[in-house]
């Protein structure tokens, strides 16, 4: 099933190049950035956090993402962030998160 609704999250990382063999992709590479993203953002510490955040919300991912083979296993996150050329994610990520602070003038805490 196509995603519900289009993030703008995945225009600033839908240009990352995909180092993956063609056969190796079984899930989308902005799918795997997205979920990493969010997953950090919400805690996640690790590739075991990060794919026990995408199964605990694939019905709310699924809205957004293809997820054509569900959710990704912790060492398929490990294996395509490794294989990331980590000066180009880099010049991805930054930007982005200039533009969502520029968007939040204030800051809520939420840890405390």
């Amino acid at each position: 099933m196509p995603p519900v609704r289009e993030l703008a999250l995945a225009s600033s990382f839908a240009t990352v190049n995909d180092p993956r063999i063609e056969r190796t992709k079984a899930h989308n590479l902005l799918d795997s950035i997205i979920i990493t993203l969010c997953a950090v953002i919400g805690g996640a510490d690790d590739w075991v956090g990060v794919a026990e955040f995408g199964t605990s919300n694939e019905a709310w991912l699924k809205e957004c993402l293809g997820l054509p083979n569900g959710i990704p296993s912790h060492t398929t996150f490990g294996r395509v962030f490794a294989r990331i050329d980590p000066e180009q994610f880099q010049q991805r990520v930054l930007p982005w998160i200039k533009a969502v602070q520029t968007v939040r003038t204030n800051v809520i805490a939420i840890d405390g």
